[in-house]
């Protein structure tokens, strides 16, 4: 039941997010998160509050599983005072650190340094806990994610490699620009434990993510899980999508893992109409308080343009 709401939280709140860029509410860059909530969801469920993650531009959902309240993530997206980055940092750059959600990051593969670097500082301080980083099937073309890898291996760091394969570097699909796409396989190639899941079930992701992660704090170095997801929407706000056919999505939207696991629960006799009613309401309420505050939330002042960007005078 937790899978399932903490699912429709994101789903719910991406779909507002779409009628309040279309309102010119939010402004900027916004890669919407729908169809691939398993991913999210699954895998934080396996991690613990002390473990890092790291994030990609695509992050809403990550940061809504992680813990961080709707009214802090909308407010980052209406770029005001109350966001999770004080409404500096917009949809690509939330950031959390009490919660060691380490931001998003608009480069591809940017984040892959920076969670090494973490899970290294983790190994030599003797911290038994987990770094998951979060990249997508583009971040393979880059040379960050080798490097990332290779001294990953090499230095047998406590970190969680979680690649969401949604099968499109923004417009380009996977066979066109990997030539080997069985990227769990060339994941192995480097040392480590790498295999991949169905990204379109909630329950398979967990489970992996969970056996990964008590394998890497039992010491057995760091691990790669190539879940295999969609995305129903464009790969931003401004793309046409002409790139894929629409027969494709359908497809993939007959796997949507919400519905997969509410059918499911339904056969198992753990889900009825009401129970599915009261999870609707719970989230919806949730998402409309975050756009309520959002809205009567205060901007940064035009003074303050500088601040946390320069030193101050005679420093």
């Amino acid at each position: 039941m937790d899978l399932l709401e903490a699912m429709l939280r994101i789903r719910r709140f991406e779909e507002r997010c779409v009628e309040l860029y279309s309102a010119a509410k939010i402004r900027g860059f916004v890669h919407l998160y729908i169809g691939e909530e398993a991913v999210a969801v699954g895998v934080n469920q396996a991690l613990s509050p002390e473990d890092a993650v790291v994030s990609t531009y695509r992050e809403h959902g990550h940061a809504l599983a992680r813990g961080i309240p709707a009214e802090a993530v909308m407010a980052e997206m209406y770029g005001r005072t109350t966001g999770c980055s004080g409404g500096r940092g917009g949809s690509m750059h939330l950031f959390d650190a009490g919660r060691r959600f380490y931001g998003g990051n608009a480069i591809v593969a940017g984040g892959l340094p920076l969670a090494a670097g973490l899970a290294l500082a983790d190994r030599m301080r003797l911290q038994p806990r987990v770094t998951c980083c979060f990249f997508g099937d583009g971040a393979f073309a880059e040379g960050e994610f080798h490097e990332t890898a290779n001294l990953a291996a090499l230095w047998n760091l406590p970190l969680l490699l979680v690649c969401e394969n949604n099968f499109y570097a923004m417009g380009t699909a996977l066979e066109r620009h990997e030539a080997q796409t069985d990227l769990a396989m060339r994941a192995a190639s480097y040392g480590m434990v790498a295999w991949a899941v169905d990204g379109m079930d909630v329950e398979a992701v967990e489970q992996a993510a969970r056996r990964a992660a008590d394998a890497i704090r039992a010491g057995a170095g760091p691990h790669f899980l190539e879940l295999r997801t969609y995305r129903f929407r464009a790969h931003s706000m401004y793309d046409p999508d002409r790139y894929r056919d629409k027969t494709e999505v359908e497809r993939w939207k007959d796997r949507d893992p919400i519905n997969r696991l509410m059918d499911r629960m339904r056969e198992n006799g753990e889900l009825g109409d009401e129970e599915v009613t009261g999870i609707e309401h719970r989230v919806t309420e949730e998402v409309d308080r975050a756009v309520e505050a959002a809205e009567q939330a205060p901007e940064e002042p035009v003074e303050d343009l500088l601040l946390h960007v320069t030193s101050a005078p005679g420093r």
